[in-house]
């Protein structure tokens, strides 16, 4: 009965670790969904390129009448790229060390983004800054101190993988963003 207790007892622990969350899982479903929100979102104001797009967006979001056009698009190309690097680096894993810097300057976009909200007193547009900003300083922190993944050369496997990625990117945030800023009134 003894080892039938321990067969069972092997059984109900192995079952906990696959079920339980790891700190390098936690990074990894951060990362991309970050890396998505930061990509669609980023493509929106690089959108913005456009004159006619532009001159409709304030519409839509008040802040965008208080900055220049090139600024707006940069913020939007900085967030696309800060977006790809958190996730691209990582599946590859060739350069690795550029998703905590792309996290890290995605932190610090936020940062200024909340301080240009507290100055236009626009205090409801703060918590979501932050928020972003501090999720993605967590990002930065974990990946480059406590879980940082380690290069490796590239294969063919990874490569599908990353190409297959960045489709899912275009497909669920490129083309909609795009569709609804060019086909919608604001």
């Amino acid at each position: 009965m003894n080892s039938h207790v321990s067969a069972y007892q092997v059984g109900v622990t192995s079952q906990r670790r696959e079920l339980r969350l790891t700190f390098n899982g936690v990074l990894w479903a951060l990362q991309i969904m970050w890396g998505f929100f930061f990509a669609g979102s980023g493509f929106g104001k690089v959108l913005l390129y456009d004159a006619t797009l532009y001159a409709e967006a304030p519409r839509a979001v008040a802040w965008y009448a208080a900055v220049p056009q090139p600024l707006i698009v940069l913020i939007g190309v900085c967030e696309v790229l800060g977006g790809i690097g958190l996730i691209l680096p990582a599946i590859t894993r060739v350069r690795p060390k550029l998703v905590p810097l792309a996290a890290a300057a995605l932190a610090l976009t936020m940062v200024l983004a909340a301080g240009f909200h507290l100055v236009r007193g626009e205090f409801s547009l703060v918590p979501a800054t932050v928020v972003l900003g501090a999720v993605a300083a967590f990002i930065a922190v974990g990946r480059s101190h406590h879980r940082p993944i380690a290069p490796a050369p590239l294969t063919t496997r990874r490569t599908l993988i990353s190409l297959a990625v960045l489709a899912v990117v275009v497909l669920t945030t490129f083309v909609p963003t795009w569709y609804t800023m060019t086909h919608a009134q604001f």
